[in-house]
């Protein structure tokens, strides 16, 4: 399948979550997400995405040293934003990380190097994410308990994956990895802990944190449109699951959909520069 092909395949099979759910529920859900974020909410989410972009780049800068190529914290924070507004506002939740790896790849003079370090970047960030679900859904009551051997396996794979993608990395890179990926996660958490009270939810929190993680692992999931689809689908199915209500669920994603496009936005800002820098040196 070419690669424009499964682009498509990505995008519809997105839009058939939404179709789907917009079927079973009705669009009370979707509205009512809309209709319930505030102010508060959109600041918090704002404040939260400083803090884990902080991180995200930190880990990337650190990764980048680790082979041998320098990368000010600055400039690294800079096109993280810009990579996170366009994964949040483009089909398939990758094309920002894309765009981040050409530019950096070209500013190094070194594009194969410039792809494989954002590729690490992700990969180490989501294996810390995994492994940090695991052990939630390992001690919390969650809907997939039951699953838990089989989530065992996943993990184990992935962070085999993880060992064998970073093993030309330096050992002292690994620690910035994990601390900077574990606060990146516990930020979203908080953030989605947040849109279930913007949208009206009194489940307690502890009980909200496996849901969270299952929601953000879906997001991970290159089959959206601009960000929606699976994190809506997995809300819907684990706010069921766990007897509260899918449309609960799929309010809570809305909400925090809409709050993370927000704390996005400096991303466009920054593309927005870059895009005037270029013409005027053209």
């Amino acid at each position: 399948m070419s690669r424009r092909a499964w682009a498509w395949v990505r995008i519809v099979a997105g839009a058939a979550i939404l179709g789907v759910l917009v079927w079973r529920l009705g669009s009370g859900p979707f509205l009512d997400g809309l209709r319930d974020v505030d102010g508060r909410a959109l600041a918090v989410a704002t404040v939260v995405a400083a803090g884990t972009t902080v991180c995200c780049a930190w880990r990337w800068s650190v990764l980048v040293r680790g082979l041998g190529v320098g990368l000010p914290m600055r400039q690294a924070v800079a096109a993280y934003y810009r990579s996170q507004f366009l994964n949040t506002t483009l089909p398939g939740g990758v094309l920002g990380d894309v765009h981040r790896a050409v530019q950096h790849g070209r500013e190094s003079g070194d594009l194969p190097r410039g792809a494989r370090t954002v590729v690490w970047d992700r990969v180490s960030g989501q294996g810390v994410q995994v492994l940090l679900t695991f052990l939630v859904l390992l001690t919390l009551p969650s809907p997939v308990r039951s699953s838990v051997p089989v989530l065992a396996g996943l993990v184990l794979a992935g962070v085999l994956l993880l060992v064998l993608s970073g093993r030309a990395l330096p050992r002292a890179t690994w620690p910035v990895v994990v601390v900077a990926s574990s606060l990146a996660v516990l930020g979203h958490v908080v953030t989605f802990l947040v849109a279930a009270r913007t949208a009206g939810s009194t489940t307690p929190m502890l009980e909200l944190v496996p849901l969270a993680l299952l929601v953000l692992a879906a997001m991970s999931i290159p089959a959206n449109v601009a960000g929606w689809g699976p994190r809506e689908g997995v809300a819907a199915w684990a706010f069921g699951a766990a007897g509260l209500g899918a449309a609960e669920g799929v309010t809570t994603a809305v909400v925090y959909g809409v709050m993370v496009f927000v704390a996005s936005l400096p991303g466009a800002a920054v593309l927005l520069l870059g895009m005037r820098r270029r013409a005027s040196h053209a």
